[in-house]
């Protein structure tokens, strides 16, 4: 299975990441969305299961969960914006990765057999950081990732 995974558009859904993911078979979004028409954009090429980061709080995203487990082709995932508040053990809960934003920076991370994924940011950049999504690839219990660089 082939998921697209973006975090913080912060309103903004270039056209450079609406193109990278398709061919997305499922789309995760790791918050600070910003705006609900990105949903609504990515739901047009692939399902989706969002939650909100800290500038959708008091926005019409403010009604997207904080976490979200995902079961995606027999792997656990447990989507949060912010890694820092993680207040599970992923390991001990069965949990295959973890997906998280916030930070802007790309992050691909294995921690005691859990794979942690931060893709960056596709939104307004950020300090220098590089305008990033990532690919999940799922295949029986086996996952690896992808940093994708967007050039914009």
């Amino acid at each position: 299975m082939r998921v697209g995974v973006i975090s913080d558009t912060h309103g903004l859904l270039r056209p450079e990441a609406f193109k990278a993911l398709q061919g997305a078979e499922h789309i995760l979004h790791a918050g600070d969305v910003g705006d609900p028409a990105i949903l609504d954009a990515l739901r047009s090429i692939a399902p989706l299961t969002a939650i909100r980061g800290n500038i959708d709080e008091g926005s019409p995203c403010s009604r997207l969960p904080p976490t979200e487990l995902v079961k995606l082709s027999g792997g656990d995932i447990y989507m949060l914006h912010d890694v820092k508040k993680l207040d599970l053990n992923p390991e001990a809960a069965g949990i295959s990765a973890v997906v998280f934003g916030h930070s802007h920076k790309p992050l691909i991370e294995w921690r005691r057999g859990v794979l942690f994924l931060n893709p960056g940011s596709v939104g307004p950049r950020r300090f220098q950081l590089p305008v990033t999504l990532a690919w999940l690839h799922i295949e029986s219990d086996k996952l690896s990732a992808q940093i994708v660089d967007l050039d914009v």
